[in-house]
């Protein structure tokens, strides 16, 4: 009961990588226990930086019931400018507390943990809301870790995908990321350096930048049937969101902090151009036509870090790999 454990981020990406398909399951059996109502998930609390507005420190804190049976928090940090020196914006901690007693038992590096069920959930809307594996053409704006990540989900579900095509405003990342795909993932991939010749005839469109505000603003830019999967939530405009099936992981949690469907409802003033959330097409309460784009706005639910932490947990205890820190609890009687 009072054991405590730390798992690094080499463990935590190294069990990520043999466990790909059974998170996107895993993410799958979240959503629905979500949908259910067996799980708590308040808002996220966004730490801001007067003198770095660009900056934040998000806490997500989350219980997640089903057959996980736990809680916990993420506190995951955005400090955009780290790319320019070289390293990644999002550095995180997550912590897990037994359900029973309330006493954490584990922390985890997470900022793997947070890319990859951000992956899974990506990767399985795409399966959801196209109905299959395949894609003619699959572009993605933003060559990044969360990009990178994704990609590599989409080769754990052997999708077939008979071309790639990646943009960035650095051309730099998008060849690292073309480089990545074709010699780990088998895909054939090559930069556009121009964004509207990547969005144009792509089957499935992923967005992962770090955008603060839309700069996709024309209300065509999307044609009928296209899936577009909104992974950083600010780059459409809210005119895009209201022409488009959409669907959400959760619709409260999207509706805030200037993400695109929270643009679209201060615009129209409603919140009729949402279609549903991911939990209910899976369950066929809602379906999307193909007369009009598709765009998945995923929010990012704490609940999610906690399926996943949870297997990274007990795989790396299993496999040896937890660092265990004795007298972590300074008492553990009360007298």
């Amino acid at each position: 009961m009072f054991e405590f454990r730390v798992i690094d981020g080499t463990t935590a990406r190294e069990v990520i990588a043999g466990a790909r398909r059974r998170i996107v399951q895993e993410v799958r059996e979240t959503y629905l226990t979500h949908g259910a109502g067996e799980s708590v998930n308040p808002d996220s609390y966004f730490l801001r930086f007067p003198a770095k507005p660009d900056a934040r420190i998000i806490a997500l804190p989350a219980y997640l019931g089903g057959g996980v049976g736990l809680a916990g928090i993420k506190w995951i940090s955005s400090f955009p400018a780290n790319i320019e020196r070289g390293f990644p914006r999002a550095s995180a901690a997550l912590l897990l507390n037994d359900y029973e007693t309330g006493y954490p038992f584990a922390v985890l590096e997470a900022s793997q943990i947070s890319a990859a069920r951000t992956a899974a959930s990506a990767v399985l809307a795409a399966e959801v809301l196209s109905g299959g594996r395949t894609a003619g053409r699959l572009a993605v704006v933003g060559a990044g870790i969360i990009a990178r990540n994704i990609l590599e989900f989409f080769g754990a579900q052997e999708w077939a995908i008979d071309e790639l095509v990646v943009h960035d405003r650095e051309a730099k990342y998008a060849q690292a990321l073309v480089d990545h795909a074709d010699a780990q993932l088998g895909y054939p991939a090559r930069v556009a350096e121009d964004l509207g010749e990547a969005l144009k005839g792509a089957d499935v469109v992923v967005l992962a930048t770090t955008a603060g505000e839309p700069y996709i603003l024309d209300p065509e830019t999307f044609a009928p049937g296209q899936l577009v999967l909104n992974i950083s939530l600010r780059d459409l405009a809210p005119e895009i969101i209201g022409g488009a099936y959409n669907v959400l992981d959760d619709v409260e949690h999207c509706m805030k902090a200037n993400t695109s469907p929270h643009l679209a409802e201060q615009l129209y003033g409603n919140r009729e151009f949402v279609t549903g959330t991911l939990a209910q097409v899976i369950e066929g309460e809602v379906a999307v036509g193909t007369d009009r784009p598709v765009v998945f706005s995923p929010f990012g639910l704490g609940v999610l870090d906690l399926a996943v932490g949870a297997l990274v947990h007990d795989e790396a205890v299993a496999a040896g790999r937890a660092t265990e820190i004795p007298g972590f609890f300074a008492e553990t009687t009360r007298w």
